[in-house]
């Protein structure tokens, strides 16, 4: 998969190849890849549960990190084909888990958010510690447009890091992203479909601590924007959703990137609208800009009926391989 990809012909348009690799497709060739859990205490004193791919690989071997998008963990489609990948080319494969997204409630006020580049850079830097190879990172929707963030806000220091990073269909316009999902078909199933986990995390965050928002108003929200505007942007440091959107976004900052940096995002992503892509003169140098015509939110199937998601792993490390 690369900049040319085309869809089957039997899935055609962007919620058909958004939908059916999430919940149909083949993420994985053989047994399931499988996990240890290694738990983090957080600076703040919270945790973050870490996921990494068994594997009888060298402790030199390269480690592929993948950041997790929206409610998502070590059980993702996408997550587990990047795992897949992992084990047949011999790298190692780690998956930190946002706060809250491992399967058990974190301790803290705080959870994550679109523009967690300062969690993103804690995270980085631990697995930094721990591993002698060499070491790249992928964010998948959310996470990637945290880790494009903080892969600008570090800069040149970046590359003590990492030797690269690819967001795959980031909502790098935060604002766009958000104006999208709040309409017609969007709204009808993806609001829904996040809200139905999101405002029972939030209500079980407000029973640790009590006073933290107003619950009346959390269950009146239809929309990202209005459950944002109550929990994510207060709890995280924004005055509003407005200001988390445009702080959080990592579209206005792609030039100050100094390490090798994919961008991948289908023009047909129902999330990600492609009028709010960048253009080559919106980024730096070091920046690659992948904008195929179709292949959904993070969906990118491949081969015949029912299909697989292996295309989208092997596109993005082939890239990564080639910049090393």
């Amino acid at each position: 998969m690369d900049r040319s990809y085309r869809a089957p012909w039997w899935l055609p348009g962007g919620h058909a190849q958004t939908i059916w690799p999430a919940l149909f497709a083949k993420r994985f060739e053989g047994a399931a890849p499988s996990f240890e859990r290694e738990r983090w205490t957080t600076p703040d004193g919270d945790f973050v549960d870490v996921d990494s791919l068994r594997s009888p690989v060298g402790a030199e071997a390269p480690l592929l990190v993948l950041f997790h998008g929206l409610e998502g963990s070590s059980r993702s489609h996408y997550a587990q084909a990047f795992a897949h990948w992992a084990r047949c080319n011999g790298w190692q494969f780690a998956l930190p888990h946002f706060r809250g997204c491992s399967g058990e409630l974190n301790l803290a006020p705080r959870a994550y958010h679109s523009g967690d580049h300062e969690e993103i850079g804690w995270m980085l830097a631990q697995l930094r510690a721990r591993h002698r190879g060499a070491m790249v990172a992928v964010g998948v929707s959310l996470g990637g447009n945290a880790l494009l963030r903080w892969a600008e806000e570090a800069g040149a220091a970046a590359a003590a890091t990492v030797g690269a990073v690819a967001a795959v269909c980031s909502p790098i316009d935060l604002a766009a992203g958000g104006r999208a999902i709040g309409r017609g078909f969007n709204r009808l199933v993806y609001t829904r479909m996040f809200l139905r986990t999101m405002v029972p995390k939030a209500l079980r965050k407000l029973a640790q601590h009590p006073g933290l928002f107003d619950r009346e108003r959390l269950l009146q929200a239809r929309d990202l924007y209005e459950f944002d505007n109550i929990f994510t942007a207060p709890l995280h440091g924004f005055k509003n959703t407005d200001d988390y959107w445009s702080r959080g976004s990592a579209k206005p900052h792609l030039h100050r990137i100094r390490i090798p940096a994919l961008v991948l995002n289908a023009r047909n992503d129902p999330f990600v609208p492609a009028s709010c892509l960048p253009s080559p003169a919106e980024v730096g140098s070091h920046v690659t800009l992948w904008h195929p015509a179709q292949g959904g939110h993070v969906g990118f199937p491949s081969g015949r009926f029912p299909g697989h998601v292996l295309a989208l792993p092997q596109g993005v490390m082939a890239w990564v391989r080639s910049v090393l």
